[in-house]
């Protein structure tokens, strides 16, 4: 019987989420033996190495995604979070930056764009992607948080008061768009 790419990266993914992290990387390489071009295979190998905390390892397999389908939001905002992890921040910045030319209402290239400002300790800037972000989406909950803390670094009690109440009622269920709460 041949191996099937599809299918591996099936059983892969099942041994990543059961935290049986070798074992899903050896079937990602397989599958990627078989189809090297794949940009899905790529990025499902950098995750699963992000999430076994490799992050020279996810860097690399995210990069060959993104050489081969360097449109892919997904990607994009997955490198330059890999690329702000392990300390390769002016990268992590030209990701976001190429990521937001290609689709400027992406709330999360946005939201992780905010994380690195406030990591810098650039509060405007990071208020100001947030704020992109939470106008795109009013339910994206992550955005909402760290504009949050944005806003208290720049002691603007007002905007903490407004994000308190809007997180709150996301916690709730009154949010009428419940499924984009995910990190």
């Amino acid at each position: 019987m041949r191996e099937n790419p599809e299918l591996l990266n099936s059983q892969a993914i099942e041994l990543a989420a059961s935290g049986n992290y070798r074992e899903a990387i050896a079937c990602f390489k397989r599958a990627l033996e078989i189809e090297k071009t794949n940009y899905l295979l790529w990025f499902n190998l950098a995750i699963t190495y992000r999430d076994s905390g490799d992050l020279a390892l996810a860097k690399d397999a995210m990069e060959h995604a993104y050489a081969i389908e360097d449109e892919d939001d997904e990607v994009i905002e997955m490198l330059a979070l890999i690329c702000f992890n392990t300390g390769a921040t002016e990268e992590a910045l030209q990701h976001c930056a190429h990521g937001l030319k290609l689709n400027p209402t992406n709330a999360h290239i946005w939201n992780t764009l905010g994380v690195i400002y406030f990591n810098q300790g650039d509060y405007e800037l990071a208020c100001e992607a947030f704020e992109h972000a939470i106008t795109i989406n009013a339910y994206y909950y992550d955005a909402l948080f760290n504009l949050r803390d944005t806003y208290e670094e720049l002691g603007n009690e007002a905007g903490v008061k407004m994000c308190n109440k809007q997180m709150s009622a996301i916690s709730m269920g009154k949010s009428a768009d419940k499924g984009i709460i995910d990190a």
